[in-house]
């Protein structure tokens, strides 16, 4: 409760001396307290001199709360406003009601209240003219609760109303110092909410700690480390937190520290769940729901009773904050860590490409390891097996170097980030170059690794997850290598074959593949037996893609299977075409791929699409690569006599430029052996025709066509009759060309 005096002033010609002010009454009790250096500022402001010096000289004994008075002075309204508006310490002013004017002191109250919002300034009002006295709605509207003369007062009274003045400060400034500190809980309270790792948290409770408690020199926070700090298991406390102090001990054990005092207040605190308080440090504890931890601090002054209610309030708001920061870290482990080698796991590493990417050195690298045929370890040994052997992967990749971060990216891929100096291929080479010990299992293993130097690198972890998958699918297929470091024209590449992939999808779509014909003719007749069907691809302007570059698109894509659908049936039309035009001994050739056949409804479709067209089964030819025959060959083997059942003819081409044996040869349901043109080229020259020759006689002796391709000349021509070739086809003869320009070719042949 605010309490207001209103006495007024006199002037000095009024009394004669101090007993007409302050009417002796020495025989009652003072109101004194044992003393402290502190004092309480009080501004006299009256415009007799005399009143300064006789109100002075009745306070002079007087201690308030254990202070003594200190005392300003003003002779005027407008000189009590300068002094009060500098003097923020200024506790109690006795104000003179009528001095320059009739209404001086109440002006000054008014510029207190209104202009400078001093709320917590106790004002005492004397006057010696009753007839001055204010309004009862100015003293209502101004909080004066009592008003009375100087004559009324004696020295006890001007004591008593002294003291209550200062002790009525005192609280009200105890009350506004709990409310901005209820203030700062409540905002503290809320920012500590949006925290969400641990030792943030930690800090920011140091943070707001600081701010609340008078005296405060440094802190740390301290709680069990298992679950939060990595390698803690046992039930040891660590700090997780500090603040003040010149050495960082994050993640330490609090023994460690060195300091005794903080040792064992930590300790008594955690074990019984309570506060302990000293007059240079203090030890608070935190618990909610299970989750505990203690705060030390260090004090230069003992805790005020005021501080420590505000700290016990604040730790009450926070307890549960800190329980949630718990359960947030858990889902953000699992979120962001591996659960079986407890390494980040592919979104983290996703996280570290991004501070890689963003990072202003140049001298850093990240890199994939992906370990070579660990499937087979899981099939062959178990999972259980496997498993062990990330573990132990994962431990070596971890344990080689403090400064390399390492995370478990896929199944059998790890993602590492480091310095170029430290993360090498030699570095690689040697941590996988040593068995992994799984289990009872000793296994050495391989590797595949890509690289990105941080100068080769794009912006985002996502683009440089990118461009080091990139590093090490080509790896992968480097036979001879199996590390492979990023560089830019890695991605153009893949950006060209993923470009041109899109491109063939919508051509083929919008039917701009075509087959072309080479006509195959025997080689005793002439005539014209026969043609390779030849897939072609004509862009939307007008340019033509080589099958060399497209085919394998096709196959990479998968799309080679929707293709490979449309030439069946492309053939078996043309065929049908072919027979109308009277022509009724011709047949088309077409080439299979693996994927393919490994279709498994590829033979199905093939002998429902020469029933659909009602082709003549014997008139479609499959011609099948080495190659492919290597592939899988029991595959093809099956694959193939059911299609020869059906009496559809089979080709083997390119024979004699692969890695077949010659007795799958004699298992294969073949009607036709071709001659591949790499081995005509030179049939005129002496000595260099063995190879072709050989296969023309084999195929004799297996009692099945010849037909050699890339004749282009007569000599060659000459050499093939003279061997016995049965059948040819080349630019000798015709370059491949149009359905509508084959159907011509055949018939200028009649």
């Amino acid at each position: 409760m605010h309490c207001w005096l209103a006495e007024g002033s006199m002037q000095a010609s009024e009394h004669t001396n101090d007993d007409f002010l302050f009417i002796d009454d020495s025989e009652d009790d003072q109101i004194v307290d044992e003393t402290c250096g502190e004092t309480w500022k009080v501004l006299i402001v009256d415009d007799d001199p005399e009143i300064h010096s006789v109100t002075q000289l009745a306070l002079s004994d007087l201690t308030v709360l254990g202070r003594r008075l200190e005392y300003l002075h003003a002779y005027s309204g407008e000189e009590a406003k300068t002094i009060i508006e500098q003097d923020q310490e200024i506790v109690l002013v006795l104000l003179d009601v009528v001095m320059e004017t009739d209404d001086a002191g109440l002006h000054v109250v008014k510029h207190i209240r209104e202009q400078l919002k001093r709320e917590d300034i106790r004002i005492v009002l004397r006057t010696g003219q009753p007839g001055y006295a204010p309004e009862e709605s100015v003293i209502k509207d101004y909080d004066i609760n009592d008003y009375k003369t100087k004559t009324e007062l004696t020295r006890r009274k001007l004591v008593t109303t002294v003291y209550a003045a200062i002790r009525s400060y005192q609280q009200i400034t105890a009350v506004s110092q709990g409310r901005a500190g209820l203030e700062r809980i409540i905002n503290g309270a809320s920012n500590l909410l949006e925290i969400h790792t641990i030792h943030e948290f930690g800090l920011g409770v140091l943070t707001q700690l600081k701010s609340l408690i008078k005296g405060y020199v440094k802190g740390t926070f301290c709680a069990r480390g298992h679950g939060i700090i990595d390698g803690a298991d046992d039930l040891g406390l660590y700090i997780l937190a500090q603040e003040g102090w010149e050495k960082s001990a994050i993640n330490d054990k609090i023994e460690q520290v060195g300091c005794v005092q903080l040792t064992e207040a930590v300790n008594a605190c955690f074990q019984h769940k309570e506060h302990l308080k000293t007059d240079d440090h203090i030890a608070l504890y935190l618990g909610h729901g299970g989750y505990r931890a203690v705060i030390y601090l260090e004090l230069d002054c003992p805790i005020s009773d005021i501080d420590f209610q505000l700290t016990e309030v604040f730790l009450s708001n926070v307890a549960i904050a800190y329980e949630n920061v718990h359960l947030f870290q858990k889902l953000r482990n699992a979120a962001y860590k591996d659960w079986l080698t407890e390494l980040p796991n592919r979104l983290q590493f996703l996280n570290m490409l991004d501070q890689f990417s963003a990072d202003q050195s140049q001298n850093t690298v990240a890199a994939l390891v992906d370990i070579n045929h660990f499937s087979d370890i899981n099939d062959g040994l178990g999972q259980d097996i496997g498993n062990q052997l990330l573990r132990a992967v994962a431990l070596r990749l971890h344990s080689t170097d403090k400064s390399l971060s390492v995370a478990r990216v896929g199944a059998d891929v790890f993602g590492l980030v480091g310095s170029e100096e430290l993360l090498t291929p030699q570095l690689l080479a040697d941590i996988f170059s040593h068995p992994f010990e799984a289990g009872e299992q000793t296994l050495p293993i391989n590797v595949c690794i890509g690289l990105c130097r941080k100068r080769d690198a794009g912006q985002g972890g996502v683009k440089v997850l990118n461009q080091i998958n990139i590093a090490l699918n080509l790896a992968k297929k480097n036979r001879e290598k199996n590390i492979q470091y990023y560089q830019q024209e890695m991605e153009d590449q893949t950006l060209w074959r993923l470009g041109m992939i899109r491109q063939l999808r919508t051509d083929f779509s919008e039917n701009r593949l075509a087959l072309w014909y080479q006509p195959q003719l025997d080689l005793e007749t002439g005539k014209v037996i026969g043609a390779e069907a030849l897939l072609r691809w004509r862009t939307s302007d007008g340019n033509f893609i080589s099958p060399a570059v497209f085919i394998p698109l096709a196959e990479y894509s998968g799309l080679i299977l929707d293709i490979g659908d449309w030439v069946v049936h492309q053939a078996c039309k043309h065929i049908k075409a072919i027979e109308a035009h009277g022509f009724s001994d011709v047949g088309i050739s077409i080439n299979v791929s693996i994927p393919q056949f490994r279709q498994d409804d590829f033979v199905s479709k093939v002998i429902e699409a020469t029933r659909t067209h009602h082709v003549e089964a014997a008139k479609l030819e499959l011609e099948i690569t080495e190659n492919i025959l290597m592939d899988d060959p029991q595959l093809i083997i099956d694959a193939l006599q059911k299609l020869k059942s059906e009496g559809i003819s089979i080709a083997l081409d390119d024979f004699g430029t692969g890695y077949s044996s010659l007795s799958y040869l004699q298992k294969l349901p073949i009607d036709r052996l071709k001659v591949d043109r790499s081995f005509i080229n030179d049939v005129t020259e002496d000595g260099d025709s063995l190879l072709a020759d050989t296969i023309i006689n084999l195929g004799k002796q297996l009692d099945l066509k010849v037909i050699a391709e890339g004749i282009e000349n007569a000599e060659q021509e000459a050499h093939l009759v003279a061997q016995g070739c049965d059948e040819v086809q080349g630019f000798y003869y015709a370059k491949p060309m149009s359905a509508e320009d084959f159907l011509a070719f055949l018939s200028k042949q009649v």
